[in-house]
């Protein structure tokens, strides 16, 4: 059971390598369960009953699976991020170094482990605009080889490296692509050879470099997961395993997944932009709802922010709160934080906590040690768009935006259990202190509202 999940979240993410590519196959799974992709510049026909999916820039996407009773209906919303952190090559790639190497020129995307990147076999992925007469097209592209590779300096050249060794980014960092045969244009040529397309009709790229190391299950029982892109695919692709598992008749059941959360989210695709209120909108305005319909579903509506956690490090069971620390393998992480970087409060958590109860999954909690400032997600991000209750979940991992990550071979599973409970319930607001999820009362407090 968990290594079977196992193994298809690991093939996921090996045909994964960039944004572009697993909002791709979010959508070839999409498509397979018979969803209808709409267009932003094109008019919506929604019906009670369909399903439905929206991209924007190729790397965000949002589904939306329609109830077929929606006289009381809100929004499940689970959202997650494609991006990672990673190197992005410059539009003038090609690097020559006296004239025996030519390297790839760089710079950093998201808050990378640079150490991490060395030695390992790489290649480039991403996407091109390729103009085919009066169309700029977008084509994805995977040089599924060996293909570069960013070598170490020895240690007799750098005897600090052990020492805590500041890595240059635009020195240490460009990864060797030839040597002397090598010659300029070689790098867009390879490109647009692989795409099956011509140097001259590439008018734009955004390539970026991966790791090609196999994923792998390992451990003295097979307990642990190591792969790139665990964070945050592992939750982008159990949110859209619970997703189509789940659905209930009144609710709009909706699966985000953006991008560019590990620069801030600050793009037209990314959780600060309008993107899930423009499509939660123009759904609500596509099924013949009126503006106070909507906003009504939004009172109601609930989201699972799902971004992976810190477990605790063997080496360093310091660095984690004392109490509220994660491992992995021990279920679901519900992730709170006073200064409200996590959207979790008692009423989200409780909601949460009472679906894991009801999918039959362990929970745990994540907290930061005071003394130590910790990182945010896309879930108070999104609310400033759209305000709706929210919790901040996650799977436990360790090397969080290590190029080679490691999680729990249990967790998987127990996230698109919840997921699918999630997505099987209809939450509504009775009044101003509870809440109603499908088979229970939850109450915020011991008063309430006629």
């Amino acid at each position: 059971m968990y290594r079977g999940i196992s193994e298809e979240l690991l093939d996921f993410l090996q045909k994964s390598p960039t944004a572009f590519h697993a909002v791709e196959n979010i959508k070839k799974e999409l498509n397979k369960d018979g969803f209808v992709e709409l267009l932003e510049g094109k008019p919506w026909k929604m019906a009670p009953g369909g399903k439905y999916y929206v991209t924007r820039n190729n790397s965000s996407i949002i589904a939306l699976k329609v109830g077929s009773n929606l006289e009381n209906y809100s929004f499940n919303v689970a959202a997650s991020h494609s991006d990672c952190p990673t190197f992005k090559l410059k539009e003038n790639a090609e690097l020559e170094v006296k004239g025996k190497y030519t390297q790839l020129n760089t710079e950093g995307y998201g808050g990378m482990i640079c150490s991490t990147w060395f030695d390992k076999p790489l290649s480039v992925a991403g996407r091109l605009l390729v103009k085919d007469g009066n169309e700029l097209k977008t084509q994805l592209i995977n040089i599924d080889r060996d293909l570069v590779l960013i070598p170490n300096m020895a240690i007799h050249m750098n005897r600090a490296v052990n020492d805590g060794y500041a890595y240059n980014k635009q020195i240490d960092m460009l990864p060797l692509f030839g040597g002397a045969d090598c010659k300029p244009g070689d790098f867009m040529k390879l490109v647009a050879k692989e795409a099956g397309v011509q140097v001259e009709d590439i008018y734009g790229s955004d390539l970026y470099l991966y790791n090609r190391t196999a994923p792998s299950i390992w451990g003295a029982n097979d307990e642990f997961i190591s792969s790139q892109h665990l964070d945050d695919l592992q939750c982008a692709f159990t949110s859209l395993k619970g997703f189509l598992a789940g659905g209930n008749d009144q609710s709009i059941d909706v699966l985000a997944c953006f991008d560019n959360e590990e620069v801030g989210s600050g793009t037209k695709q990314g959780a600060a932009s309008t993107l899930l209120y423009d499509v939660l909108k123009r759904a609500n305005s596509a099924l013949g709802k009126t503006e106070e319909d909507f906003y009504c579903a939004i009172a109601s509506s609930f989201m699972l922010s799902a971004d992976n956690a810190h477990a605790v490090h063997p080496h360093h069971p310091q660095k984690t709160d004392a109490t509220n620390c994660v491992y992995m393998n021990e279920g679901i992480v519900v992730k709170s934080h006073a200064g409200q970087k996590y959207t979790s409060d008692a009423v989200s958590v409780a909601v949460f906590k009472d679906l894991c109860k009801k999918a039959n999954v362990p929970v745990q909690f994540f907290a930061n040690r005071s003394d130590e400032a910790g990182g945010s997600t896309l879930g108070n991000i999104a609310m400033a768009q759209v305000s709706m209750n929210s919790v901040d979940i996650g799977l436990p991992q360790l090397a969080m935006h290590s190029t080679y990550e490691t999680a729990g071979i249990k967790d998987t599973y127990y996230m698109i259990q919840v997921m699918t409970e999630f997505f099987n319930s209809h939450i509504s607001e009775v009044n101003s202190h509870s809440l109603k999820v499908d088979y229970c009362l939850l109450y915020t407090s011991d008063a309430a509202d006629e």
